[in-house]
């Protein structure tokens, strides 16, 4: 009797763990580790995930299998390992780890279909017959038929595939195709005996005389004129035949990438690209830290390194952060690897999602460049993998599995040998320290490319500007260079630090501000909808015109926001063509590429938008950047604001004169003393580490301590505190001194729609019996609470402290 442990599809505590089920017979041998399969779980039939096949049982009565979802594995071996390590890691249920590594197309209802391979010609002649000159026959057609063992002889032959129909999410494209039944001798035999006034038909046969391969019906009817109805009685004479085939969606299919040749490198680039290519070579895991200035020819040594490893037959992923998932950043890859490229990011629908994973999982192609989750892409030989702006929050996953894409890049690497560059030109403090003790590769880039000169920054105080008379937005500087530009014909990049038009709104009488009431936070106003939105529970308002607290009608709006500006631009500087990139503009399909389209084309002088446009481009007209707030993110409650703010600054800085026009920044803040803002400006990134790691270690943060956040949520205030309070006094308890335990205390949002929050926050060196600990804490209150409303959530190495 063979024996199948089964993780099923049920994220609790108590389903946490592996479930035997025997293999039916008609399974034995189809059924492997990896794969999904439907088992009965109490009253229903759900999707199970196989981790291994044994040969018996501890339990004595056990329930089987139903059916498997999947004739070849859909995790391979060294997933289901990552998934044990990601477990371990994050404190995450084994099933959320797997659903991570998938499309989100695979989470659905399915119906199953064989497909037989365009071209295909069948071994089995019962298979055969079970097509009977259909090209697809369902999963439950083929079981009734016994004939699933054959079938799958022909998967693993690449005669026929097994199709998942996803009823709800991702299902397949196909297109319709016609093609001729018969041979060139017996269509011009036809076309002899044909009436004469069948003149269309007897075009479509002629055109088809030389063309043997099925077409498009579009393609068909474009080239030869003829309607739909011409072509459907030329298939029922039994001249054409007409079938659908799949097709992949691809979200750049009406695009051609000119190709692009390897650059002759720099004696800097080539003095860095030497030791990856070594590590390539030699089949060895090794962490490089590629630390190169804003455009000092970064991406050519990534595209160079891939290079390499597809020379050596092996397979590349390439990370980089979602928002700079430009158009640009895919040109780059898709013109120099053609369609040796999958894309992965949260602008393609489910089914181009489900699509892209296919390809990769197909060997069909060997790059995958995407965002975070792109990292489970489902490669087995992978020889290297590139993580682009390195230091970017959002590599982090903030829901569960709580993982961080660098550390999980690293442990795939591991186990392949295989080298990662981290890049960036800000480093997260971490990996700098890292690189600094030598666990990391530190290589260097401190020109830009064709040594050009680092933009010229200038520092704007905006109490001066308010002391001088200047109400504007826009200091007396930033507006000169601006108009300066405009007349020359140069472009400029606008950046600013948040989204909306307003932060809020408040009475001028009495100081009422307008807040969220399930949250403590306040609303923000966007003016295009007319509207207040809290941006953590989603509710929405009309804006008031009289003030609920005192009835005054001095309601005004503060703060500003790129709508805001975008208004105030069309006052001051009504001739200059503005392109507005924001979460509200680029909401749309597409719009982010058509927006930086129309600017990359010329046909507006300002780009304005918030981080969005912080990273990746790269225009060579862009001479002057502006940063309009830039502390807005030093003033929130987190120790990683100074590093935040200045990464972001240097970032955007970074935009200007990349090419042979020299750029300039203006940076307007009220702390223009503060030293984030000051090296931001000279570009000093070395200093920056020095002056910040005396900082955190003042503070006891990382890199010289771990963290790990406990967060209770509760509906009721008290028992959030209590629970937080138990909680604290545990850990405290079954950890050492040198650990340092602050809490409980209440989040910095206090409440979200209508939950009241309490935190733990525990600073560590090394705590081998944390993540027991810890365990037991959340086993404790999702297991024996009778109390469903009580949630406790822990974040190991968080990066949102809010």
């Amino acid at each position: 009797m063979q024996v199948a442990s089964v993780i099923v599809d049920v994220a609790a505590m108590q389903t946490d763990k592996a479930f035997d089920y025997t293999i039916p017979e008609k399974w034995t041998g189809i059924i492997q580790p990896g794969m999904r399969v439907v088992v009965p779980f109490g009253p229903r039939n759900i999707q199970g995930f196989v981790t291994e096949i044994k040969s018996g049982s501890s339990v004595k009565k056990l329930k089987s299998i139903i059916e498997p979802m999947d004739l070849l594995p859909v995790l391979n071996q060294e997933l289901l390992e990552l998934a044990d390590w990601l477990t371990e890691t994050t404190l995450c249920f084994k099933i959320s780890a797997y659903q991570a590594m998938l499309p989100a197309a695979m989470k659905a209802k399915y119906e199953k279909v064989f497909r037989l391979r365009e071209g295909a010609s069948l071994v089995h002649q019962e298979v055969a017959s079970l097509f009977n000159k259909r090209d697809e026959t369902t999963w439950e057609e083929a079981e009734e038929a016994g004939m699933l063992q054959s079938l799958r002889q022909e998967v693993k032959a690449d005669r026929i595939e097994l199709v998942y129909k996803v009823k709800s999410k991702g299902k397949k494209k196909s297109i319709r195709v016609i093609g001729r039944s018969l041979s060139q001798e017996e269509l011009a035999e036809c076309l002899e005996t044909f009436p004469v006034n069948a003149r269309k038909q007897k075009d479509v046969l002629r055109y088809f005389m030389d063309i043997s391969t099925p077409l498009s019906a579009k393609e068909v009817m474009d080239q030869t004129g003829a309607s739909n109805s011409t072509l459907k009685s030329l298939i029922e004479k039994g001249f054409l035949f007409e079938r659908h085939q799949e097709t992949y969606r691809d979200p750049y299919e009406n695009r051609n990438f000119a190709r692009t040749e390897p650059l002759p490198l720099t004696a800097q680039q080539q003095e860095v690209i030497i030791p990856i290519l070594d590590a390539v070579e030699e089949v060895r895991h090794e962490t490089f830290l590629l630390y190169g200035v804003t455009g000092s020819g970064k991406t050519e040594i990534y595209l160079q390194s891939i290079q390499r490893v597809l020379e050596k037959g092996k397979e590349a992923i390439v990370l980089v952060p979602e928002i700079s998932l430009t158009p640009q950043m895919v040109h780059r890859f898709k013109g120099r690897f053609g369609d040796d490229v999958a894309v992965l990011h949260s602008g393609l629908s489910t089914g181009e999602k489900y699509d892209e994973w296919r390809k990769i999982q197909r060997k069909e192609v060997k790059v995958v460049v995407g965002a975070r989750s792109a990292v489970f892409a489902p490669f087995e030989n992978l020889g290297i993998i590139i993580i682009d702006e390195e230091h970017e929050t959002s590599y982090k996953q903030e829901e569960n599995p709580r993982y961080h894409a660098r550390e999980t890049a690293i442990k795939r690497a591991e186990f392949y040998q295989c080298p990662v560059i981290l890049g960036s030109a800000t480093p997260s403090l971490e990996s700098f320290a890292r690189a600094q003790k030598g666990v990391y590769h530190l290589l260097t880039l401190p020109n830009r490319m064709n040594n050009q000169q680092l933009p010229d920054v200038k520092i704007v105080d905006m109490r001066e500007e308010l002391r001088n008379g200047n109400r504007s937005m826009f200091s007396r500087d930033l507006f000169e260079k601006l108009t300066d530009r405009i007349e020359k014909g140069e472009q400029t990049v606008l950046f600013l630090n948040r989204r909306g038009h307003s932060s809020f709104i408040m009475c001028r009488d009495c100081g009422y501000v307008a807040g969220c009431p399930h949250c403590d936070i306040s609303l923000t106003y966007h003016r295009h909808s007319y509207r207040m939105k809290c941006h953590y529970c989603g509710l929405e308002e009309p804006v008031p015109s009289r003030c609920p607290e005192c009835e005054s009608e001095h309601i005004r709006y503060f703060g500003t926001g790129t709508q805001k500006v975008e208004d105030e631009l069309g006052k001051l500087l009504p001739h200059a063509k503005v392109v507005r990139m924001d979460v509200d503009t680029t909401s749309r399909k597409g719009a982010h590429e058509q927006l930086l389209r129309q600017f990359e084309e010329g046909k507006a002088d300002i780009l304005l938008g918030t981080q969005m446009i912080a990273k990746g481009l790269d225009f060579p007209n862009i001479t002057l950047v502006g940063v309009l707030s830039a502390d807005t993110m030093l003033h929130i409650p987190d120790f990683r604001s100074s590093e935040k703010t200045f990464q972001l600054l240097t970032q955007v800085s970074g935009r200007a004169g990349r090419h042979k026009l020299h750029g300039e920044v203006v940076i307007q803040t009220y702390t223009p003393e503060h030293y984030s803002i000051q090296l931001a400006g000279k570009q000093d990134y070395d200093q920056f580490y020095n002056q910040e790691m005396m900082m955190r270690k003042l503070g006891n943060y990382p890199p010289f301590y771990y963290l790990a956040l406990v967060t209770v949520s509760h509906e009721d205030v008290m028992t959030a505190s209590r629970v937080t309070e138990k909680v604290t006094q545990y850990i405290q308890g079954h950890i050492s001194k040198e650990a340092i335990t602050l809490g409980p205390v209440a989040s910095p949002i206090p409440r979200i729609n209508n939950r009241y929050r309490y935190q733990c926050l525990i600073k560590y060196k090394r705590e081998p019996k944390l993540n027991e600990v810890l365990k037991t804490v959340m086993e404790h209150y999702t297991k024996q609470q009778k109390d469903k409303s009580l949630q406790v959530t822990v974040d190991v190495n968080p990066f949102i402290m809010m």
